[in-house]
């Protein structure tokens, strides 16, 4: 009896030990943004409208490291996401946020300005 309850005793402490070491798994921070600090003022509110909207449907890395710098494609892409149930896009967001596109396509933003999300959050707070 001495045995068995040494081995499930044993296997018991191997469980926890296991369950512990997996729950302090701990990964880097996801990107998720730029801060808006860090590019022109003019720039900021093209910029948040932009995470507003896009983060809505997909992680904002997915256009920020996209590497595409064809305005004509970015034009085509936000009328594609325009026209998907809930993404909230207007046709009136989509002069600022492809007027954003085109200052992130144009080379202006640097690998500096790109943060984890939790560097920053928006100013604003909440949905309009």
């Amino acid at each position: 009896m001495t045995n068995r309850r040494a081995r499930v005793s044993t296997a018991l402490s191997v469980l926890v030990l296991t369950l512990a070491l997996a729950s302090c798994r701990h990964d880097p921070p996801r990107f998720e943004g730029l801060d808006p600090q860090q590019m022109p003022e003019d720039m900021r509110s093209d910029y948040a409208l932009f995470a507003h909207r896009c983060s809505k449907c997909h992680s904002l890395a997915r256009p920020l490291q996209s590497g595409i710098t064809d305005d004509a494609f970015w034009a085509d892409y936000v009328e594609r996401m325009r026209l998907q149930p809930g993404s909230g896009i207007s046709r009136e967001d989509t002069t600022p946020i492809l007027r954003f596109l085109h200052y992130l396509s144009s080379g202006q933003l640097s690998k500096r300005d790109l943060h984890p999300a939790a560097a920053f959050a928006l100013r604003d707070g909440g949905d309009e």
